[in-house]
C-alpha cells in the first residue's frame, strides 16, 4: 500500500503519527510524508529564520520513515492561504495514495480543521482518510486503536528533534495520551498506542482488516492477566 501522511507544521506527524507509520513501514508499504506550513508562526523561542530551522527539524525528525514533502504554505493561516487547497490537492493527485493519514476536522487548531478538509475534499472518494487524534484527546472518539510500543522510543526521538519548539513539553503530553489509549485496551505499563476515527464516506465505511498492529484482547480483572488491570 501507499501511505500519505499530511501533516499541518513541521512537528505534527511525529507527534500524531509517527507510530502508525512506522508499523506499516515496518509491513513494507511505502510511506509518503507531506508538511503544509512553512511552520513560521510557531515562535516559542526566537529565531531570525524560523522556516528554515523547522523544515531541517522535521527532516531530521522523520528521517527514519523518510524525506518530507513541503507545500510551504502559511503558518497559522491555512484556511486563507492562497491556492492552499489547490496545493494541497494537486500533490495528492500526484502521488495517488491507497490511504491518507491527517488532522481531525474538529481539532483545536484552526490549521488542523482547514488542512482536514483540504484532504477530504480534495480526495472525495478515491481513496480512504483516516484521522489522528486531537492534542490530549479533547472531543476524539477512537475507532481504531494501534500498539506502538515497538516504535515508541523512535517516536521520542523524533518528536524531541524539534528543539525550536520546546519539545520535550509536547513529547511528555503524548506519552501520557498514548499510555492511557493503551490503557484503554488493558495492556500493561510500558506500552503505548495510538487512535484513530476514519472518515466514513462510501465506500469506506470499514478500514480495520487494512491497520496493522491493533492491539490483541487482554483479559480483565483476572488473576493471571497481563493486563493493566
Amino acid at each position: 500500500m501507499k501511505i500519505l501522511a499530511v501533516g499541518a507544521h513541521p512537528d505534527d506527524i511525529e507527534i500524531f503519527m509517527f507510530g502508525l507509520l512506522a508499523a506499516f513501514q515496518k509491513r513494507g508499504d511505502e510511506i509518503i510524508l507531506c508538511v503544509a506550513t512553512d511552520g513560521s508562526a510557531g515562535k516559542i523561542k526566537l529565531n531570525s529564520d524560523l522556516e528554515k530551522i523547522r523544515q531541517q527539524e522535521s527532516i531530521e525528525g522523520l528521517r527514519k520513515l523518510g524525506t518530507p514533502n513541503f507545500l510551504h504554505l502559511q503558518d497559522g493561516n491555512l484556511a486563507g492561504s492562497k491556492n492552499g487547497f489547490q496545493q494541497v490537492k494537486d500533490f495528492i493527485y500526484k502521488i495517488e495514495p491507497d490511504l491518507i493519514i491527517t488532522h481531525d476536522p474538529f481539532d483545536y487548531h484552526p490549521d488542523h480543521r482547514a488542512l482536514s478538509k483540504y484532504v477530504t475534499d480534495a480526495i472525495g472518494f478515491k481513496c480512504p482518510t483516516i484521522f489522528c487524534e486531537t492534542l490530549m484527546g479533547i472531543n476524539f472518539v477512537p475507532e481504531i486503536y494501534v500498539d506502538i510500543t515497538d516504535f515508541f522510543l523512535l517516536k521520542k526521538e523524533a518528536i524531541l528533534a524539534h528543539k525550536s519548539q520546546n519539545s520535550e513539553k509536547f513529547y511528555n503530553a503524548i506519552k501520557l495520551a498514548n499510555r492511557f489509549r493503551s490503557a484503554q485496551c488493558n495492556a500493561p505499563e510500558k506500552n503505548y498506542a495510538e487512535v484513530y476515527r476514519t472518515s466514513k464516506t462510501f465506500p469506506f465505511t470499514d478500514l480495520r482488516n487494512i491497520i496493522p498492529n491493533t492491539p490483541k484482547i487482554i483479559k480483565f480483572y483476572d488473576n493471571n492477566s497481563k493486563g493493566f488491570l
